[in-house]
């Protein structure tokens, strides 16, 4: 992967919806070149998908939270944490806690009620999210000496 393999990356985290056409341009490439690189970085794992980044607000899911478990049934907590609507993400981590999933939902009452069900795995803690800043994208690094 070299410096131009980064900065198609790059641009694509920020738009995957560019044209290839406009990536060549932004990368300097012709467009063939261009596809061609994107298609390896897609077969070799590096570009594993692309997705679209929606607004919870406007689908009336108004409270964000991280409810974090400490549990001993992980089986049992992954396995709700799938099939339930409001988890967006859930991450089995090492330490005390054992897993934190992202919510979404409605209110607070809508909260309420996965917590409830969730107290079936273990006692959660949750964390109610006020405000966000900045959506994190894995920011490359633009050394060129690797590659």
């Amino acid at each position: 992967m070299d410096v131009i393999d980064r900065k198609i990356l790059h641009e694509l985290q920020a738009n995957a919806k560019i044209s290839m056409k406009e990536l060549a341009q932004k990368v300097y490439l012709s467009s063939p070149s261009t596809i061609e690189r994107v298609r390896r970085l897609e077969e070799n794992g590096i570009i594993k998908g692309y997705k679209t980044i929606v607004d919870a607000e406007k689908l009336n899911r108004n409270i964000t939270a991280f409810v974090l478990f400490e549990t001993t049934k992980c089986k049992d907590h992954a396995a709700f944490c799938s099939v339930h609507p409001d988890v967006m993400e859930c991450y089995r981590v090492a330490g005390k806690i054992s897993y934190i999933a992202k919510i979404c939902t409605e209110s607070v009452r809508t909260l309420e009620e996965f917590i409830h069900k969730a107290m079936e795995f273990d006692t959660p803690s949750t964390n109610i999210v006020l405000s966000s800043h900045t959506n994190m994208e894995l920011k490359l690094s633009q050394d060129t000496s690797s590659g």
